[in-house]
């Protein structure tokens, strides 16, 4: 962070304090301050940040914003709402700066599209980034701050669980370039509805400039009529549907996934180290950044080639001879199929085995949605389904509705480890995918432990 005053702050959230000290870092959590800090008092479901203030100017913060004031303490800047005053700090910081940005939000693929971008757009200069999941109204505003006029471009992601949250998200980052990866049904539990998901994730456009282009999915069949919906300039890619930017000859080998990009008029051969169809698109939608961007198509495919994914996102390793995909960081209908197809792309002398756990957050549609993914696996080249928590025994429905014979379910992790350390062999493939609050990750920890023993 560049440094500010405490008097530039309180100006920027609408407080009142005139001291000129220099404020080297803005912080919500005291373990993590450091002398000159600014600690911002948030308030969460279990704990109340004003709590810390003390603890906070103990370990040598210079200044705190609260919405009371706090007796004993100067340079304490009240405003109404700190979460506010987070947003409205970042987004004058991010004032600041000349800096090429993108916003990336959708219900799947956000963190990988973020990750391909993020890769593309190095090659250019140096670019900042969202890390792990801080893409909400903490986590966002908090990546803001880590800019600086080092930085030439930024990648930033947008989630999102209701309507205005995306609008708050995008006045802070003022994306050059908006991307939206698809609208699914993450978060229909909240939103009723993919019409009004696609409503809360146009919000991106609210800070953008007019001449701003907004980067979707052409194959998404809620994406493809917003062209007609927005004032914003639209540029599309795909691959089953004419589009800007299209990728075909697509073909895995040896652990990556080798297209030719065309692209008005032109083409170029590519490739990115991952499989499935999913990173096709990813790479289409960063293909679309770097033309906005003035690159060069070299330029971009070669940043393609250095693409990583995000941790608990296909990560692929060797273990007790056995493939094992771990991508459990989140799942949805849409990922689960994605999923899928990452395993029937995926070399192998033996079976391939798919443990999915539940879905979250997917309310009156849950028990239909975890029901077909069962049957996409069952109409899949999967040897075996291994389904686990309460939601996934739909999974296990739905694949014995079509007839698939190696069917199993777990609610209890320990039991569903032991039970995949025994059935799963040298030579098989396997992949691991539910919603985060699963803990599937547990259950490949205990695997391993299991193969060692």
């Amino acid at each position: 962070m560049e440094k500010l005053t405490l008097s530039q702050i309180a100006s920027a959230v609408g407080g009142c304090c005139q001291s000129g000290k220099e404020v080297l870092a803005v912080c919500t959590d005291t373990r993590k301050i450091e002398p000159g800090s600014l600690f911002i008092a948030i308030k969460g479901e279990r704990f109340d940040g004003h709590d810390f203030i003390a603890q906070a100017f103990e370990k040598g913060a210079v200044g705190a914003i609260a919405d009371h004031p706090v007796a004993g303490f100067e340079n304490i800047i009240v405003v109404a709402d700190t979460r506010r005053a987070l947003l409205d700090l970042a987004r004058y910081y991010r004032g600041l700066f000349s800096v090429f940005t993108v916003g990336v939000t959708g219900s799947v693929g956000k963190t990988s599209t973020k990750e391909m971008i993020y890769s593309i757009l190095s090659q250019r200069g140096k670019t900042l980034k969202t890390e792990g999941n801080f893409n909400n109204e903490i986590g966002m505003p908090m990546t803001m701050f880590r800019l600086s006029h080092e930085y030439k471009n930024g990648v930033f992601e947008m989630g999102m669980s209701n309507f205005g949250e995306i609008r708050d998200l995008t006045h802070v980052c003022r994306p050059n370039v908006g991307v939206i990866t698809n609208i699914g049904v993450s978060h229909i539990e909240t939103l009723g509805s993919r019409e009004n998901i696609l409503k809360a994730k146009m919000e991106i456009t609210e800070a953008m400039a007019p001449d701003a282009p907004l980067i979707l999915n052409m194959d998404d069949s809620m994406l493809k009529e917003v062209s007609h919906l927005t004032d914003q300039p639209v540029m599309y890619f795909g691959i089953d549907s004419p589009a800007d930017v299209t990728a075909t000859d697509i073909r895995t080998e040896n652990g990556c996934t080798l297209f030719c990009v065309r692209y008005y008029g032109q083409s170029i051969e590519a490739m990115v180290p991952a499989i499935g169809r999913h990173n096709v698109y990813n790479a289409l939608a960063g293909f679309c950044v770097g033309l906005v961007a003035d690159m060069e198509p070299e330029e971009i495919v070669n940043g393609m080639r250095l693409y990583k994914n995000a941790a608990m996102r296909q990560n692929i390793v060797q273990e007790n001879g056995v493939t094992v995909i771990a991508d459990c960081y989140n799942a949805s209908p849409d990922s689960m199929r994605a999923a899928i197809d990452v395993l029937m792309q995926t070399a192998c002398s033996g079976k391939r085995w798919c443990v999915f756990g539940d879905m979250l957050e997917l309310g009156k549609i849950s028990e239909e949605a975890h029901i077909e993914v069962g049957r996409e696996v069952g109409r899949s080249r999967a040897d075996g389904l291994i389904c686990i928590g309460e939601l996934a025994r739909g999974i296990k429905r739905g694949a014995m509705m079509v007839g698939m014979k190696h069917v199993y379910h777990f609610t209890d992790l320990a039991l569903a480890a032991q039970f995949i350390a025994k059935t799963v062999n040298p030579g098989d493939a396997v992949i691991y995918k539910a919603s985060r609050g699963i803990h599937l990750e547990q259950v490949i920890a205990r695997v391993s432990e299991e193969w060692k023993k």
